[in-house]
């Protein structure tokens, strides 16, 4: 039988300034601007979506930019740090290049036999790159870095936990995922265990709650495949006790969320219909597209959000 839950599909976190938020992660990191929407929740507010050349499930950074917000607090019950995947020989580059922006980047680490490099974004977002020889995504070929540097999306992610028992259940028993190994108190987990599924658990037992603000994660999105098997996932999570929404419709992909038991949010996100629906692929994320509920007052909301462009030439 095929698996539910294949991976991470995307990962949503809080931010400040749209603008430096869109300089940092289609500038410095070169991922491309695939979607800009509205936060559904909050219609004022921006939701931005970054990733490969089409937006694919596993590569899609997406923020809510909420100018003057300030920022949150990295702790128990969050995730707090995410991992993106670089090529192996990848590195020195980006070492390079983090520090051409004044970017404080950490030593290089050895992790479960692979290196990487940690560091934070404006915002404190904590993020982490991982050189491996393992990711046959393309990444986006035509960006501003070098191909054979580009990120290629999702290595993975931390949960931050006061303990993993209950979610490492979660994941192993209702999640399709496994236990892959334990190193210097770092539990990971994986659904095949590649680049694109990885999940870690480090343990916190005596460290505050975290607070969520700008820079800090508001949610991690696992893929399944279509609404078929979406609701097979949501039908399996309430018969063990979850509390879990009804399908919400995100126009580019159905969504159910859930609280796992140490506090992090999670959600299950269809890979259908994807970011192509209402722009060609070749102009993604040049406008401003909005559901459709919320067409009749376009004027209105655009007039509420501070204008934002792409700088690529700055940041070549």
């Amino acid at each position: 039988m095929k698996p539910l839950i294949t991976g991470i599909h995307h990962i949503t976190a809080i931010a400040g300034n749209p603008q430096a938020n869109i300089d940092f992660y289609t500038g410095v990191l070169g991922l491309r601007l695939v979607k800009k929407t509205i936060n559904f929740d909050a219609p004022d507010v921006y939701h931005f979506y970054f990733g490969d050349e089409f937006g694919s499930p596993g590569t899609v950074f997406t923020t809510f930019p909420f100018t003057g917000a300030r920022k949150g607090v990295k702790g128990s019950g969050e995730l707090t740090y995410t991992a993106f995947s670089i090529p192996a020989t990848s590195l020195d580059y980006w070492i390079g290049r983090l520090k051409k922006f004044g970017i404080p980047v950490s030593d290089v680490l050895t992790r479960f036999g692979e290196q990487l490099i940690r560091f934070e974004d404006h915002d404190g977002m904590g993020i982490e790159l991982v050189a491996n020889d393992r990711d046959d995504r393309k990444g986006w070929i035509y960006g501003h870095i070098p191909f054979e540097h580009s990120i290629r999306g999702f290595y993975g992610a931390t949960l931050n936990l006061r303990a993993k028992e209950l979610t490492e259940k979660l994941l192993t028993q209702h999640m399709d995922y496994h236990f892959i190994g334990e190193e210097q108190g770092r539990f990971r987990y994986g659904t095949e265990g590649k680049p694109g599924d990885i999940v870690d658990i480090v343990l916190d037992k005596t460290g505050q709650r975290g607070m969520q603000s700008a820079g800090t994660v508001h949610h991690i999105a696992f893929r399944t495949a279509n609404t078929e098997s979406q609701l097979e996932v949501q039908h399996l999570l309430m018969k063990h006790g979850y509390m879990v929404t009804e399908v919400k419709d995100r126009n580019y992909f159905k969504s159910i969320y859930f609280r796992e038991p140490g506090g992090v949010l999670f959600e299950i996100a269809t890979d259908e219909p994807g970011f192509a629906i209402d722009e060609d692929e070749a102009h993604l994320g040049e406008l401003i597209k909005l559901p459709e509920w919320a067409e009749p007052a376009r004027e209105r909301i655009e007039k509420s959000l501070t204008p934002v462009a792409l700088n690529p030439s700055k940041y070549a």
